[in-house]
């Protein structure tokens, strides 16, 4: 007898799969840590460069924030 698609929704094994993937990631980043000391500089200077732009782009929107005049198509697919 064929049964229809199990509508149940599925457990915590979703994210026992992401958690075990993330564990992964951190142990091969600490790896390469230990292994490539050239990788830390890399590591250190993206993190560097990546909290710099973010701090940018922070304090521009904050006092900049986008007007709602500085908007010219507002519905560009002319929906609603």
């Amino acid at each position: 007898m064929p049964q229809g698609p199990n509508t149940q929704p599925e457990g915590p094994r979703k994210y026992l799969r992401g958690a075990l993937s993330l564990f992964v990631t951190a142990g091969l980043v600490v790896v390469l840590f230990i292994w490539l000391p050239a990788y830390r500089w890399f590591f250190l200077g993206s993190l560097a460069i990546g909290v710099i732009v973010a701090a940018i782009l922070f304090f521009w929107n904050h006092y900049r924030p986008l007007k709602e005049e500085d908007v010219e198509n507002k519905r560009p697919l002319g929906l609603g």
